[in-house]
């Protein structure tokens, strides 16, 4: 008997540095705790990963009330806050741009910046020990900044896009 055939988009039929980007990914959601919502957001605004079950076809997710705290929300917000703190250091003569933090009552938001130019995004619970999220991003960024590809960058698109 033969292994089925995964479906198209699943994680299976993804490449081998894709599925290790998954892999990552889903590592930084369980060693960390007091993350909500994990999104890797291209340069360009879309999303390529997501910590949402069913965004990476591991289970449906209901969507029908709309993706309110979800990876896709975190996703507008991390291209959005990327933006404007790339336009700021570059008005005020920063450099680039390595890390932002929004600290709310009731969670945070971390922006890390990745080799390319896509961003990791985090948000995550107001308890949640702030060092060990920023150590555990920095670990990500290292490790998927250097094989994070124009090719792959397409291939996890595409593989999102099917999700949908």
């Amino acid at each position: 008997m033969t292994a089925p055939t995964p479906a198209p988009g699943a994680i299976g039929a993804l490449s081998t540095e894709a599925r290790n980007l998954h892999w990552l990914l889903t590592n930084l959601v369980e060693e960390v705790p007091g993350l909500l919502s994990v999104a890797v957001v291209s340069s360009d605004g879309l999303l390529l990963l997501s910590s949402d079950p069913g965004r990476n076809n591991e289970a449906p997710v209901d969507h029908s009330g709309g993706p309110k705290g979800s990876s896709a929300d975190l996703a507008t917000i991390v291209s959005g806050v990327g933006s404007l703190t790339i336009g700021a250091a570059k008005l005020m003569d920063g450099g680039s741009v390595k890390q932002t933090m929004v600290a709310m009552e009731e969670g945070s938001v971390f922006i890390m910046s990745i080799s390319d130019g896509s961003l990791l995004g985090v948000h995550a619970t107001p308890d949640c020990d702030m060092s060990v999220v920023a150590y555990h991003m920095a670990l990500f960024v290292g490790r998927a900044g250097h094989v994070l590809t124009p090719e792959l960058r397409s291939e996890l698109r595409q593989s999102m896009e099917i999700t949908r």
